[in-house]
Parts: structure tokens; sequence; C-alpha cells
């Protein structure tokens, strides 16, 4: 017996007119680039839609998914009306089109640092555009919905740091989307050459209208008001310190996709730490490759679900040399009647003896409604090495509780701390405090509704 998606349309609203009328909207650009497009879009209408016997698609509920209503749509800058927690933004977006461009400041451009857009690096920046954008195929299950992303993305954040060169303050990229039945692809590069250090921060929100923190869905929405299928790409050149933060913040009736690539090369340093808050079904895939000797990539990851929200989180870590290093923790509160799945493998080729990896999926449950499924596992081809997986499933300890009750505290106050406690491990792990502070609010946002 067939499943929903197995009968829907291949390519729902993303046909091949739509497509022709995206090519049309990109002008000038490079022979390459709509090659890759147009295979992408063949790519993407050949793929199946997941089916349940799909085992990279354990526990996900596939009957939500589709591809019907949504429309690429350019609305006007002055429709924004969200603005990002983390500080002025160097890029903007709005419906996958740039809104606002701040100058960079004098320093770094002098220093060669580059922050521009998808669109003008096609032109300008093409090499590295093209050895860098979406280079890595996609191994955790939503091939298609990649192929989907690379067809249609129009814009996106287009980041260079030059070898040698620290850039102090964050950079921060802002994607925001509009208008039911809106479709947003929203990309950011991040390339971080040779011994350079550069900490990026994507934030994903719909505007006010219906922001998740507007209201608190208690049953299944009627309808996905939008689409999201984001990617980004990260690239940390030897000796490099990448730091890329990430916060979701769409409509609790957005369905979510979002792909993450990082490379690691010799002695570099990856953290990678993502906030999950928002959409109906958010599914987030992350990949880590430790390509050289002394590589070390750190994921980090926090989910507050609650109402009927499902996250579905799937991560791959891939150690290729030896002496290499990978620390994943994610770690999820779930409320009310939501779900969160988590399938992690760690992988260590043959050659890549010496190796050091962690993972690990925790889930603290605020409901016995709730449901948390978690899949953690090993595929080990070399004799020397410390690998290290595991899950765990625990309510509040009701002692904590009592003892901030027995001082006046109300329960829902004091889970919310003990929630917080229990976050706290992972928010610690940031260099920076108003990072810190800034992800704690938009938490503290979320639990206040």
């Amino acid at each position: 017996m067939s499943t929903p998606t197995e009968t829907k349309s291949l390519t729902g609203s993303f046909t091949a007119a739509a497509f022709e009328a995206h090519l049309a909207t990109l002008g000038a650009a490079p022979a390459w680039w709509l090659d890759r497009k147009r295979a992408a879009y063949e790519k993407f209408a050949a793929l199946p839609m997941p089916k349940r016997t799909d085992e990279s698609w354990r526990f996900s509920s596939l009957g939500t998914l589709t591809l019907d209503g949504f429309r690429v749509e350019r609305v006007e800058p002055s429709a924004l009306s969200v603005a990002s927690p983390f500080g002025p933004a160097a890029l903007t977006f709005l419906n996958n089109a740039r809104s606002g461009f701040p100058a960079l400041p004098a320093a770094l451009a002098a220093q060669g640092v580059i922050v521009t857009t998808l669109a003008e690096a096609v032109v300008r920046h093409s090499a590295l555009l093209q050895a860098h954008f979406m280079a890595q195929p996609q191994k955790l299950g939503s091939e298609k919905f990649a192929a989907l992303h690379t067809a249609f993305v129009g814009d996106g954040a287009f980041i260079y740091i030059p070898r040698g060169v620290t850039v102090s303050e964050p950079i921060i990229v802002a994607h925001f989307a509009t208008g039911a039945g809106s479709a947003v692809f929203p990309h950011t590069l991040v390339i971080a050459e040779e011994n350079s250090k550069v900490t990026v921060v994507d934030y994903f929100a719909s505007d006010s209208k219906s922001s998740p923190l507007a209201t608190r869905p208690s049953s299944p929405a009627p309808e996905t008001d939008a689409l999201a299928v984001g990617a980004n790409d990260l690239y940390a050149g030897h000796g490099a310190q990448l730091t890329y933060v990430a916060a979701q913040n769409w409509s609790p009736t957005t369905l979510s996709f979002q792909f993450n690539s990082t490379i690691v090369r010799r002695d570099a340093r990856v953290q990678s730490l993502n906030l999950h808050l928002g959409a109906r079904q958010a599914r987030h895939e992350s990949l880590s490759q430790l390509q050289a000797p002394g590589a070390f990539s750190e994921m980090l990851a926090l989910t507050i679900a609650e109402g009927a929200q499902e996250f579905d989180q799937r991560t791959l870590q891939i150690h290729q040399a030896p002496n290499t290093k990978s620390d994943l923790l994610y770690k999820n509160a779930l409320r009310d009647r939501s779900r969160t799945i988590f399938s992690g493998l760690i992988v260590v080729d043959p050659d890549a003896q010496k190796t050091d990896a962690y993972q690990s999926n925790r889930n603290l449950m605020l409901s016995d409604d709730a449901e948390a499924s978690s899949l953690p596992g090993l595929e080990i081809q070399a004799n020397d090495v410390r690998c290290t997986h595991g899950a765990t499933t625990s309510r509040i300890d009701p002692e904590q509780e009592f003892y901030l009750q027995a001082r006046g505290i109300a329960k829902a106050d004091a889970d919310e701390l003990l929630t917080f406690g229990f976050f706290e491990e992972v928010l610690a792990r940031l260099e920076s405090p108003a990072l810190h502070d800034a992800l704690a609010e938009l938490i503290k946002g979320k639990f206040e509704k």
C-alpha cells in the first residue's frame, strides 16, 4: 500500500514551466551556473518523494510532506516586519531577494574580506562559487529537496575570509519569509581560508504576522503557509577557525528543510550551533567531513518542540584522515504532543587511525504526550580509534522541581529554569557572550508564549 507522498506529483508546484520562469529572472548568469541548475532540476523531477520504506526517513511524518501550492514570489522590502535579534545584519534577504546592503567596513575590505550575494558572486567570484557551492552531495535522505534548492535558489550570502585574516565581530545574515504560499531558498556559503578566523550567524524568520512567537500551536495546522528549503556550505582551510550559529524561527505552519555541509582541513576547527524553534515540520541534515590530520568539528543543536511540531535531525560525521576529532551534542526539550527524531552516524574510514569521535542526543520530556526517537550509530573501519555514541531520554527531576516550587516558584517557571539549565551546557560552549545571550533570549521568548 502506498503512502500519501508516493501518490503525489513528483514536482508539485515546481513544474518545468516554473523552473524556466525562474531561469528567466537570472539575467546574464554564466553557462556553468545555468547548466548546474538545469541538471539539478532534472534530478529533482526524476527522484521520488520519500517513502515509508526509506531507512533515512524512519519515524518521519511523510503524509504531511507536500510540494503543492507554493510559489516563488518577491515582495517589497517595506513588507518586512521582523528584525534580527543578533544586531544589524550585513546581508538581509526577503523572499529570496536582497533587501538592503550595508557597506562592508573599510578595514575588512582592505584585507580582502568579501561579504556579498550569490548573485554577485556568480559574476565576480565565479571560480570560488563553482568550487564550493553545494560541492558535497547529500547523503542523508533529502537528495530530492537539495536538488530543488539548487534549481531554484535565486540569491543568498557569499562570505570569503582570506588567508590569515581575523574578523572580530560576527557577520550576521538574516533570511525572512512573508506571504501565504511563499517558497524561499535561503543559502549561505562561507569560505575561511588558511589560518583565518570568523563567526557567521544565520537567522531565519517569518514576518511578525505569522511568527512562531506569536501563537503556540495546539493542533496540526490545516495547511502549510510556506516552504523553506535552505542550505549552507562551510569550508575551513588549514588552521582556520570558523564558528557558525543558526537560529530557525519560521512560522508555526512552515514546512522547512535545511542542509549543512562542512569541510574541515588540517588543524582547522569548526563549531556549529543550530537553534530550532519554528516550523510545523522541520528537517535538518548536517554532514561534517574531516579531511586532514588535526581537523576538529563540533556539532551542537538545541530544539524546543511544542504543540504538534516535528523536528527531524539527521547527522553524519565522516573521519577521512588520521588524528581527527568530532564532538556532537544535540539537546531537545519537548512539550505538548511534539515529536523529535535524531538519527546520527559516525563513519571512520580505514586510514583514519587515532580518530576521536563523540555523539550524544539528549531529550528532556516536558509532557507525557511528547515523543522522542533516537538512532545513534557507528561505522568504524579503523582499529585504533575512540568512538562514543549514545542517547538519553528523561523527565525533569521531581526533587529539583519540588525544591524550586517550595521556594514560591510556579511549576511552569520552575520547568523553564530547569530547561535552561539543561540547555546551558551547549550555550556555554560559545566563545561570544553576546551570542549566548541572544540565543537565550530567543529560547526565553518561546517559553513565554
